[in-house]
C-alpha cells in the first residue's frame, strides 16, 4: 500500500512538473504560457497606437488561433479581432534574434520592434540591441530558419 501511494506521488509530481509546458508541446509555433496566453499578458495592438508596452487584461482577451491574448481595452480587442494577423508578433512570439540562431527563446515584452509593419519580441534588451545591429541580416536568417524550427518544441532546440 505504502508503494501504491509513492508512485501514485511521483505520478502526481510528474504530471504537475509537466503543466506548463503543455500548451507548448500542443503548439510549438507559439510562445504561450501554461494558460494559452501569449506575449505575458501584454497587448499587442498597444505596440501599433501607443507605441509601447502595455499590460493587457484578461476582461479584454481574444482568442486567436491556439492563443489567447489580452488586451488594454474593448477598442484595442475589436482592432486585434478584425485583424489579428497585422498585430500578432512574428515566429509565434518568441525571440526574433533566438530565431535567428535557430533557436525558439522567450522574450521581454519591454523588449520590441515594429519593422515593415511587423512586431518583433527578443529575450531582453542585450539580446535586442544585438538583433537591431542588423535587422535586414537577422530578419532574413529568422525568416530561413523559422521555417526549420517552427514545428519543433522549443526543448528540442536547445
Amino acid at each position: 500500500m505504502k508503494r501504491l501511494f509513492q508512485s501514485l506521488a511521483l505520478i502526481v509530481g510528474l504530471a504537475i512538473l509537466t503543466i506548463p509546458t503543455l500548451a507548448n508541446a500542443a503548439t510549438p509555433d507559439l510562445n504561450v504560457d501554461a494558460q494559452g496566453v501569449a506575449i505575458r499578458g501584454y497587448d499587442p495592438v498597444a505596440y501599433f497606437t501607443d507605441g509601447k508596452a502595455v499590460k493587457g487584461s484578461a476582461k479584454f482577451s481574444y482568442k486567436a488561433g491556439d492563443a489567447t491574448y489580452y488586451l488594454a481595452s474593448a477598442k484595442h480587442r475589436d482592432m486585434f479581432a478584425k485583424e489579428p494577423a497585422k498585430y500578432t508578433p512574428q515566429f509565434g512570439g518568441y525571440c526574433a534574434m533566438g530565431t535567428a540562431m535557430g533557436k525558439k527563446l522567450d522574450i521581454d515584452p519591454q523588449a520590441w520592434k515594429i519593422v515593415d509593419g511587423k512586431l518583433y519580441l527578443n529575450l531582453n534588451k542585450d539580446v535586442q540591441k544585438k538583433w537591431l545591429s542588423d535587422v535586414p541580416g537577422h530578419l532574413k536568417k529568422a525568416d530561413e530558419k523559422w521555417a526549420e524550427i517552427k514545428d519543433v518544441p522549443a526543448a528540442q532546440l536547445e
